[in-house]
C-alpha cells in the first residue's frame, strides 16, 4: 500500500447490475482493498449529495456498493447513467471527505470473551491456544504484547457497516505489507458477548449484540455500536453510531476503567470521545504511518 496513489484506472471498469426490481448492484473490483472501498465512498457521498429522486438507500462495502431505489420513480436504467457519469468525472487524488476519529476504550484479554473462545476451541485452528496467541503467531510476533501493540499502533477506517445492524467492519490504517490477517474459525461459534472486539480475515469488528460469531475474539469494549433505544446522547439521530469512514482508534484500558465506563454507559450518561477531521485518501496512501500520527494525535 505504501507509495500506492488512487485514481480510477487503479480498478477495473465498474459492472453494473440489477438487484431484483429494487436494488442497483454496482462491483468495483472482485478483491476487497482499500482503494475499492474508498472509490464504494466516493461515489455514494456523491449519490447522497445529489439527493436522486428514487433512491432509498445507499450503502458502500468493501468492493461494491449498492443502492436500494423505488422503481416507480427511478429506472435502474437512468440511475446507472447518473452512476457511470460520477464514477467518469471522480478524481480520487482530488477527494476527500470530513469524517469523526473515534476513540474506542477496549479491555483485552477480557474474562467475558476468553470465556467464550475457550468455550469453542473444537472449532478453532489452534485447540491448544487462545485468539490472539494464534493470531500473534500466524502474524509472526513473538508475544500477545507485542500483536497488541501492532493492533492499536494505527487506527482502523469503517468501510462498511453489517452483516448484524451497527456491526462496523474495518481495515487498518497501514500499509498492505503490514496488514494484520487471520482467518475466521473453522466452524462458527454459537456465541459471542456483545460489544466483543474480533478479527477476521483483514477486518476488525466490534459485536454489536450477543450473538453467533466466527471472528478471532481479542476484548471487550465497554461502549455501545448500537442502540435501539436511543437512550445515549450520540445516539438521538441514529440507533447506529458507526458510519462507513469513521476512523476508530482502539485504545488499552484495564479493567477499573472498563467498569467505570460501562457505569456511565449502563446510567445512559456516556458520550463518545472523537474529533471531526479531514480525511484525504491520496496523502494516506502516499505515507501511511506519518499520516495516520498526524491524524491521531488530535485524540491522543
Amino acid at each position: 500500500m505504501a507509495n500506492e496513489r488512487i485514481t480510477p484506472d487503479d480498478l477495473p471498469e465498474p459492472r453494473y447490475e440489477y438487484g431484483a426490481d429494487d436494488h442497483v448492484f454496482v462491483e468495483l473490483a472482485e478483491a476487497m482493498s482499500f482503494t475499492a472501498n474508498v472509490k464504494a465512498m466516493a461515489i455514494t457521498q456523491q449519490v447522497a449529495e445529489r439527493e436522486i429522486d428514487g433512491v432509498i438507500e445507499n450503502c458502500p462495502a468493501n468492493a461494491s456498493y449498492m443502492l436500494r431505489i423505488d422503481p416507480e420513480v427511478i429506472h435502474p436504467d437512468d440511475l446507472i447513467a447518473q452512476l457511470r457519469e460520477i464514477e467518469s468525472d471522480l478524481d480520487l487524488t482530488e477527494y476527500e471527505w470530513d469524517t469523526r476519529l473515534i476513540d474506542v476504550p477496549v479491555l483485552f484479554q477480557d474474562p467475558w470473551t476468553h470465556e467464550t473462545l475457550m468455550e469453542f476451541r473444537d472449532r478453532h485452528q489452534d485447540a491448544d491456544a487462545t485468539d490472539l496467541e494464534y493470531s500473534a503467531q500466524i502474524n509472526g510476533y513473538d508475544s500477545v504484547e507485542a500483536f497488541l501493540d501492532a493492533f492499536v499502533g494505527a487506527p482502523h477506517m469503517v468501510t462498511m457497516v453489517g452483516f448484524v445492524p451497527g456491526l462496523p467492519w474495518c481495515f487498518q490504517m497501514v500499509p498492505r505489507s503490514e496488514q494484520l490477517e487471520v482467518p475466521k474459525y473453522v466452524e462458527p461459534r454459537t456465541d459471542t458477548p456483545s460489544r466483543a472486539v474480533g478479527f477476521g480475515g483483514a477486518f476488525s469488528v466490534i459485536y454489536p449484540v450477543q450473538g453467533a460469531g466466527g471472528y478471532q475474539l481479542y476484548g471487550r469494549t465497554p461502549i455501545e455500536v448500537l442502540d435501539v433505544d436511543q437512550i445515549l446522547p450520540d445516539f438521538r439521530d441514529s440507533m447506529v453510531f458507526p458510519n462507513p469512514g469513521d476512523i476508530l482508534n482502539y485504545r488499552r484500558i484495564d479493567r477499573d476503567t472498563y467498569d467505570e465506563i460501562r457505569e456511565s454507559v449502563e446510567a445512559g450518561e456516556y458520550e463518545y470521545t472523537y474529533q471531526r477531521v479531514s480525511f484525504s485518501p491520496d496523502e494516506f496512501f502516499e505515507s501511511p504511518h506519518e499520516y495516520t500520527d498526524d491524524l491521531t494525535a488530535v485524540i491522543e
